[in-house]
């Protein structure tokens, strides 16, 4: 294995707030914030979101982490291309990150769609894989806000061009401070706002299409299409803990209360008076449930034959027609 590089190595309660840096992988620019030394903590923000999701956990978790917060690839400070933005493709966006940056092995804490990406950087990179955090994350039944079910419609997120006519986009940000100045305890007061703010990042140049390609990667006019419980049998050995907000208006808290019952040995954290964004809403206590949980479990081992063997049985459980002579050429 080779040496770990932890960059921006400071004395414990020394870290200063993460400032921007850039790095250029296959031909893009790639943003990202990292502060802190120790294990790695990869934090992975939602679809139409950026690093400074994580502002106000970053510096607290880094005062015992290194702690990198990317801006995925067509979000943020991230160049925009034409290009692929399937779950897959920022799974990959995500190792090449950590191999630019001499990282072996990651805690990786995902965020709704980042809670996604983390899931299929532990299925596609398991030997990277400590642990997993999913917060509020997408991935586990069809259920997702009728705003993003009209946004992933053919020409839905287009529509959002609009909000550059003189005097809209003022208009909208104005109504999301009323909602949040007299329904902020309220999880329309909590969540709404949080929407406006996106709506005013996809002002940028690239960011619309970017946006719309990576919400029909995973959302369409019914919901979500993409599971990740068809594979968590394989995490068996991974620690996974789930966080979500109790009034979460994106993504419901009960896909929390479904993932848990389906994924052994997970832990859940539902975080009271809280919407999709816990980390926001709490954050002292969102950084203890991490602490927490890094503390009081060991590292995922990858195991190559195990995960054969997983294969193998999973399949056989799941396709009831299997044949003798099929199940022979698995190894059965």
């Amino acid at each position: 294995m080779r040496t770990q590089f932890w960059p921006q190595t400071r004395p414990l309660g020394v870290v200063e707030p993460p400032s921007l840096q850039f790095r250029t992988i296959h031909g893009y620019r790639r943003a990202f914030r990292i502060a802190g030394s120790g294990p790695a903590l990869l934090l992975i923000h939602g679809v139409g979101d950026n690093s400074t999701t994580w502002d106000t956990v970053h510096a607290a978790l880094a005062r015992r982490f290194t702690v990198i917060a990317p801006d995925l690839l067509g979000h943020g400070e991230s160049d925009k291309p034409r290009a692929d933005y399937s779950l897959a493709a920022f799974a990959n966006g995500m190792r090449d990150l950590l191999a630019v940056l001499g990282v072996d092995r990651v805690t990786v804490v995902g965020h709704s769609l980042g809670g996604g990406i983390a899931m299929q950087f532990a299925y596609q990179y398991p030997h990277l894989v400590e642990r997993v955090a999913l917060v509020s994350t997408g991935g586990v039944t069809e259920d997702v806000s009728f705003a993003l079910r009209m946004a992933a419609m053919p020409m839905g997120a287009e529509a959002l061009a609009m909000l550059r006519l003189p005097g809209a986009m003022p208009a909208l940000q104005m109504v999301g401070r009323v909602v949040a100045k007299t329904l902020g305890s309220t999880a329309i007061g909590r969540d709404l706002p949080r929407g406006m703010d996106l709506f005013a990042r996809l002002q940028k140049p690239g960011a619309l299409p970017a946006f719309a390609r990576t919400l029909r990667a995973v959302v369409d006019a019914r919901g979500q299409f993409v599971t990740m419980l068809d594979r968590t049998y394989l995490m068996q050995s991974i620690p996974l803990q789930l966080i979500w907000g109790e009034d979460d208006m994106v993504i419901p808290v009960s896909h929390a209360r479904i993932a848990h019952e389906e994924i052994p040995g997970s832990r859940l954290e539902i975080f009271e008076e809280s919407g999709h964004l816990p980390h926001r809403d709490h954050p002292a206590r969102f950084v203890q449930i991490i602490e927490d949980f890094i503390d009081s479990t060991e590292p995922g081992e990858f195991d190559p034959d195990v995960m054969c063997a997983q294969l193998k049985s999973g399949m056989r459980e799941m396709a009831e027609t299997v044949t003798d002579d099929d199940a022979s050429d698995l190894g059965a």
